[in-house]
């Protein structure tokens, strides 16, 4: 999960405990663009202090103005909306007339707030069902596709890890890269088994591995919350993590290379019996093209298109490197014509 709203977890049982009246705001819904997307939450403690967020800032300070006005009255959970009107879209900063659907929760021992925080604390996967007439939240099993659900009746939220992402390579680019996945909050190994690598790395937040790429791969056992991004340039470190990584549910699986050679390491990973569709899963030659030639330029390129995958936006050929730099080579070939 977020580790702004692992920090709203936190803060929350630290409230409880301190005997403050504490409120759990959560996004459920969401109608046209929203500075925040549906599971994030906020905490609003009974004197107006405030943990995470839900917008931009202006529905942050109006629930901060109803506490400091009237507390936290509320004894059941309840459900507003933000910006039903083009009026209140302004007032509340939601953008392109937006509008937020929130859960406003006073929390108890029934809320199991302590429960939810030690579950995701140990790294599991866990939904929560909050009931709204009477406030009582359950715990229970949750897979990484589940996202929030809201009747009126009920909420479920998912929490759990972040979204974890494995780097083959303890490079200089993978030092930047590595270095901003953490600031985009990802749960980050490096793994290289090159002493000469290794030996000098020290990037914080990371974890660092010695395995074999394949092996790590496999005792990781990637879900839908995973990215693989293999940099060593090195076919037998590199194709080891990929042909394991292309059959696993990861999210985004790429690899560094010139368009030549993501061409032939296509060729090599068909003879690990990769199929079509697995192989079409390959993100290659890595990154969006942005005329990128240094190491921070590169590791922001890759992260642009991680953070596209895992957002579920589909980018146009022209803005993929291999499209790009063909369409720059045709217009190249096309001006030449033309002057001629």
């Amino acid at each position: 999960m977020d580790s702004v709203d692992l920090e709203v977890l936190k803060s929350s049982v630290r409230w409880l405990d301190a005997g403050h009246r504490v409120l759990l705001v959560t996004v459920v819904k969401t109608w046209g663009s929203s500075p925040r997307p549906e599971g994030a939450m906020l905490v609003v403690r009974g004197d107006g202090l405030v943990v995470g967020s839900v917008s931009g800032g202006c529905i942050e300070d109006d629930l901060i103005d109803r506490v400091h006005r009237e507390g936290v009255t509320i004894v059941k959970p309840e459900a507003v909306k933000y910006g039903i009107t083009a009026e209140e879209a302004h007032r509340f900063g939601l953008p392109c007339g937006g509008t937020i659907q929130l859960v406003l929760e006073p929390l108890s021992e029934a809320s199991g707030i302590r429960e939810l925080l030690e579950t995701v604390e140990r790294g599991e996967l866990v939904a929560r069902t909050l009931d709204m007439a009477t406030g009582r939240a359950t715990l229970g099993p949750a897979k990484a596709t589940d996202g929030v659900d809201f009747d009126d009746v009920r909420l479920l939220t998912i929490h759990g890890p972040r979204y974890r992402m494995l780097v083959i390579g303890a490079g200089q680019l993978s030092r930047y890269l590595c270095q901003i996945a953490v600031g985009l909050d990802y749960q980050v190994t490096v793994c290289d088994p090159r002493e000469e690598y290794t030996d000098t790395w020290d990037v914080p937040g990371t974890a660092l591995v010695r395995t074999m790429p394949d092996d790590t791969v496999l005792d990781m056992k990637l879900d839908e919350r995973c990215a693989v991004i293999a940099l060593t340039h090195d076919p037998k470190l590199d194709d080891l993590a990929l042909m394991e990584a292309l059959k696993t549910p990861a999210f985004y699986v790429g690899a560094l290379g010139s368009r030549r050679n993501n061409a032939a390491r296509r060729e090599r990973l068909k003879e690990f019996d990769l199929s079509e569709a697995e192989l079409a899963r390959l993100h290659g030659p890595v990154g969006i093209y942005i005329g990128s030639r240094t190491p921070p330029e590169i590791a922001v390129s890759i992260l642009a298109e991680v953070t596209a995958a895992k957002n579920g936006v589909s980018l146009p050929t022209i803005l993929q490197v291999e499209g790009a730099k063909a369409a720059r080579e045709q217009a190249a070939g096309a001006g030449s014509t033309c002057d001629v």
